[in-house]
């Protein structure tokens, strides 16, 4: 597997003026905002779908997406590059290709745009899931103060959020809370799906015995792409939606919530 660079990271953030109220004192003074662009993935050089994201790490972005969405099959990135009729700074940086030579099946594309909310929700079904990915396998019991400090750990690697306090965070970590990466997006799927890309250029996957954290909820869709890189379990700050508890248990994967201060729910499987 070659090894990829995190690709440019130009346009993350963006200084505007804005106007501050305070106890009856308005003031004007620059805010730092999150940028918040269409980045349009292929396959191929087919297109697949076009998400709204936070530019930079695209290339893990799209090789994350193709994978979690079963579009790679098993077929090996070759290459990733930005597309356009131009250079590719007159392209924005905003069309990537994954590049497979042709070895995974053509895709049919997505028409509508996945939005940095929640990406594309319902695309796929828990039965077409349980089909393609089969359940995970057994590993050794997370301890529970190791689940429980991982969006602690990860904190301290959210310089986007210390910025602009408008990003989410995804990170990968070890059984013994080491901290493998972290990502941040304006999307918490693209955040995942940039970890995935990652650990995918570095040949780590699937990443068995590894927990994934992410800020915010645990929604069906973070499961889904937790259970297709082989993630053991998935842990939050805030809580889990019901199909996303159904999801962690039909994949065999530990699933927990509201993980602060030391403190955490398992909603599937278990710890010790």
């Amino acid at each position: 597997m070659t090894r990829y660079p995190a690709t440019v990271a130009q346009g993350r953030s963006t200084k505007v003026l804005t106007t501050r109220w305070q106890a009856g004192t308005a003031r004007r003074r620059p805010d730092e905002l999150i940028v918040e662009e269409p980045l349009e993935i292929r396959l191929d050089g087919h297109l697949v779908t076009t998400t709204m994201r936070t530019p930079g790490h695209d290339f893990e972005l799209a090789a994350g997406f193709c994978l979690t969405e079963g579009l790679l099959a098993g077929a090996p990135v070759l290459a990733c590059r930005y597309c356009g009729t131009g250079p590719a700074a007159g392209s924005d940086f905003n069309v990537v290709s994954v590049e497979t030579g042709g070895r995974a099946a053509v895709p049919e594309a997505r028409l509508t745009t996945a939005t940095s909310s929640c990406g594309i929700c319902g695309s796929t079904r828990l039965d077409e899931l349980a089909t393609r990915l089969g359940p995970l396998p057994v590993t050794e019991p997370f301890p529970g103060e190791v689940l429980a400090s991982l969006p602690e750990r990860m904190r301290a690697h959210q310089q986007l959020f210390d910025v602009t306090g408008a990003v989410h965070a995804a990170g990968a970590s070890t059984r013994d809370g080491s901290v493998l990466v972290v990502r941040e997006d304006i999307g918490r799927h693209n955040a995942v799906d940039k970890v995935v890309g990652r650990l995918l250029f570095d040949g780590r996957l699937p990443v068995t015995g590894a927990a994934l954290a992410v800020s915010g909820r645990a929604s069906f869709e973070i499961v889904h792409k937790a259970w297709a890189a082989g993630f053991a379990a998935v842990v939050a700050v805030s809580a889990p939606s019901s199909l996303a508890v159904r999801t962690a248990s039909r994949a065999g994967m530990v699933l927990a919530g509201f993980a602060r201060d030391g403190r955490l729910n398992v909603y599937a499987g278990e710890v010790v």
